[in-house]
């Protein structure tokens, strides 16, 4: 009998012990609510960048996760005491595989939330409302003067000497100016820059300008040799389009990015050697709303 008892009490002990690690063990899942996203005008990014999410809270910023379709709406479960918290929103676009959990400095979407929603803009990359610009038919960078509607250069020479044709604000880190000759449907670059008064990055390696120089201190393109598929060099642009992009910086992507501040259509008749003046773009802001 005394056997059975003791036995009894050591069965107990177990059973309380068993108990008491599986109350150790048990994990807290912390509560989420929804957080969605309708975001108008953003475009599919290359294969190696992903948008990404961010809420500020207490002045840090807390992943709400990232995502490569720009179908909206979107929505993504987040910690509700930190959705609750949060002050901001931010997008930004990241590598696909990212070592960093920090976010990168292209961020391209903002906004304050105010009570369970932010309206949130691309004002941060720049505001785009006052811009201009100008450019002339040129192909300085070889001694052939029969082929001249074949570059673009992104100067004003209306006062009689060249000055700096693109009237642009400053971007924020993270991104770039491109431009670009719409050729047949074709967007052919002419290079990318930050400082529209000097020249492009590719000034001195483009593959279509001419081998007698790299042409003037602005931003441009002589399309002279080297054309892409399709394509043939020297060509005549007029009749086609010139557009000012926003670009990430890094960017894997050979098409132009979805802010185009600046467009125009070549007139048929246009001037060689001429001031043509360029219009807004088809896209100046991207703009949308997260709720929570």
């Amino acid at each position: 009998m005394i056997k059975k008892t003791i036995l009894g009490v050591l069965a107990l002990g177990i059973f309380a012990t068993s108990c008491s690690n599986d109350d150790d063990a048990t994990v807290i899942v912390p509560e989420t609510s929804p957080l969605t996203l309708n975001l108008n005008g953003l475009e599919a990014l290359g294969n190696d960048f992903v948008y990404e999410g961010w809420i500020i809270v207490d002045g840090n910023p807390v992943s709400t996760g990232t995502f490569s379709s720009v179908n909206f709406p979107q929505t993504f479960q987040v910690n509700t005491l930190q959705l609750n918290a949060a002050t901001t929103f931010v997008l930004s676009v990241e590598p696909a595989i990212d070592p960093d959990p920090a976010p990168a400095a292209t961020k391209i979407l903002a906004g304050d939330f105010s009570g369970a929603s932010a309206v949130v803009n691309s004002n941060l990359v720049a505001d785009f409302s006052q811009v201009e610009g100008a450019f002339i038919l040129a192909t300085p960078t070889d001694m052939d003067d029969t082929n001249e509607s074949s570059g673009v250069w992104f100067l004003d020479n209306s006062s009689g000497a060249a000055t700096t044709g693109l009237i642009l604000p400053e971007l924020s880190e993270g991104w770039k100016y491109e431009g670009w000759a719409v050729i047949d449907g074709t967007p052919i670059s002419t290079g990318t820059f930050t400082d529209a008064s000097m020249a492009d990055d590719n000034a001195a390696t483009s593959p279509f300008k001419g081998d007698s120089g790299n042409g003037p201190g602005y931003p441009g393109e002589d399309y002279l040799q080297n054309a892409p598929a399709g394509l043939t060099f020297p060509t005549d642009l007029k009749g086609q389009t010139i557009v000012v992009s926003v670009e990430p910086s890094p960017d894997n992507d050979p098409a132009p990015f979805t802010l185009k501040p600046l467009a125009h259509m070549i007139p048929s008749d246009a001037m060689e050697h001429s001031t043509i003046t360029m219009g807004d773009g088809p896209v100046t802001i991207l703009e949308g709303s997260v709720t929570r």
